[in-house]
């Protein structure tokens, strides 16, 4: 994992972990490495890891079973899904609109961008099959 300097790094560790349980690589209620082995796997110092754990644990993303290790939430996908969708809607797609407007590009414009997008996707997956 590369981090960049813009926040910190047990910040950005846990949006990692949430990318992990969005995709579905650790599922809802599923043991998690542990402190160590993250920090081997993400090359930081475990108080990093810990911080981080500590932090999603306080939010309710993760769960910490004594003597057994640190699992996700019950519900963790769901929380963090609203968590991001949140800050999408409150931050991102503001911004998203500010830079839309001084572009003069409209809705309309990304509908068409998509569609171009999704086409050029299929033709591309189809190509490789047809040459075979």
């Amino acid at each position: 994992m590369q981090f960049n300097t813009r926040s910190p790094i047990y910040l950005q560790i846990a949006e990692y972990i949430y990318d992990l349980i969005l995709s579905n690589v650790w599922e809802d209620g599923q043991r998690i490495p542990s402190v160590r082995d993250m920090a081997i796997e993400l090359e930081v110092n475990p108080n990093t890891v810990i911080r981080t754990y500590s932090l999603l644990q306080e939010e309710g993303s993760l769960e910490n079973q004594r003597g057994i290790g640190y699992f996700t939430a019950k519900d963790a996908r769901s929380m963090v899904l609203k968590k991001r969708r949140e800050r999408f809607l409150k931050k991102e797609l503001p911004a998203l609109f500010v830079t839309m407007d001084k572009l003069g590009l409209s809705l309309q414009d990304l509908q068409e961008y998509e569609k171009n997008r999704n086409k050029k996707e299929i033709e591309n997956e189809v190509k490789p099959q047809e040459e075979q």
